[in-house]
């Protein structure tokens, strides 16, 4: 007898590949940071929402429970880490904890906006670099892939050992910014660490680029466009950044370039963040129109009318479907194509 022939895998040669379980049904649920984005995004999907429920205790302890099974399930939590940045931050470690001793198959970490993404690195002396911090929390937790929007930094993408895909809310701004006709147009980045995003802002809406130099003193969250390298005279300015807090930066970049002799100054950033007295700042500032997308929902006070929501939901949707789909998320972006 040729044990050979009875042996399946001998039988099956060099050309044997490797067993790979389909994937699950696609599954998304709703942190309480993000549920009207994360139903948005369901709508967009094609899927309902899986049920469940998180509560904060009296003394600050938080609870999660998914209410239905998601058994061998691909499930994409949507879940910001803005404010309550930490309770916010440890509800997305207990959902992604839940969902594997739940025994999903697969659990991505939507996270739209990731605010320990600023500290990214060891810049003082004696100082955490949170970012990577937090990447380790979430790959301990047990997810299997992350799912965010405009990084502070693009290196952070390597404090994880799991695939990290990283949607630019650049294109669905633009898309915006086109609606408006805004003639003369002139992209600007409030400092040198954004100019390669604001490049990429001015190649999308085949527009001149031109940057600002800006001074922080402290920890303060408050800082000051000093000058502008370029030509703005008699030219409208779109001044773009990945977030904003306080408003400081493009107020402050705003009055420099109409000192420069700028028409009119324009702002879109990926995420409002938004802290007490930001309101105020940009309503009264020379910005006519900001435009900033829905990844935060939190909101200290209510936005000034010059401020404008635009939504990433249907981005998102795509970038998911690709995950699930098991094809290119660097699809969704033309230039990045290759």
């Amino acid at each position: 007898m040729n044990a050979a022939a009875d042996n399946p895998i001998a039988r099956s040669g060099p050309r044997a590949q490797p067993f790979q379980a389909p994937q699950g049904d696609l599954a998304v649920l709703p942190g309480s940071g993000n549920p009207i984005l994360a139903q948005a995004v369901a709508d967009g999907l094609g899927v309902p929402l899986v049920p469940c429920h998180a509560h904060v205790f009296s003394e600050g302890n938080v609870f999660v429970r998914v209410k239905e099974n998601v058994r061998g399930r691909d499930v994409y939590v949507i879940q910001g880490v803005h404010f309550p940045v930490n309770d916010n931050f440890m509800e997305l470690l207990f959902w992604i904890d839940a969902l594997k001793r739940a025994s999903a198959q697969h659990v991505t970490a939507v996270i739209p906006f990731f605010s320990y993404a600023k500290g990214d690195k060891k810049d003082e002396p004696r100082v955490s670099i949170r970012a990577r911090v937090c990447a380790d929390a979430i790959e301990a937790a047990g997810a299997d892939r992350v799912l965010t929007m405009d990084l502070h930094s693009p290196q952070i993408q390597g404090f994880f050992r799991i695939p990290v895909d990283h949607l630019y809310a650049r294109h669905t701004i633009c898309d915006h910014v086109r609606t408006m006709e805004i003639p003369d147009l002139v992209v600007c980045s409030p400092d040198t660490g954004f100019a390669k995003d604001a490049v990429d802002y001015a190649r999308v809406l085949d527009v001149p680029a031109v940057f600002g130099s800006k001074q922080r003193t402290g920890h303060d969250e408050q800082a000051e466009v000093l000058e502008i390298v370029g030509d703005v005279a008699d030219k409208n300015v779109l001044v773009v950044d990945d977030f904003t807090i306080t408003g400081g930066s493009l107020v402050s970049a705003g009055e420099v370039l109409k000192q420069r002799g700028a028409r009119g100054v324009y702002a879109a950033v990926s995420h409002g963040v938004f802290s007490k007295g930001a309101a105020d700042r940009i309503g009264g500032s020379v910005i006519k129109k900001m435009l900033i997308t829905d990844t935060i929902e939190t909101a200290f006070e209510p936005l000034p009318q010059n401020v404008e929501v635009v939504s990433v939901a249907p981005l998102f949707a795509n970038a998911i479907r690709s995950i699930h789909e098991r094809t290119s998320v660097s699809q969704l972006f033309p230039e990045t194509r290759g």
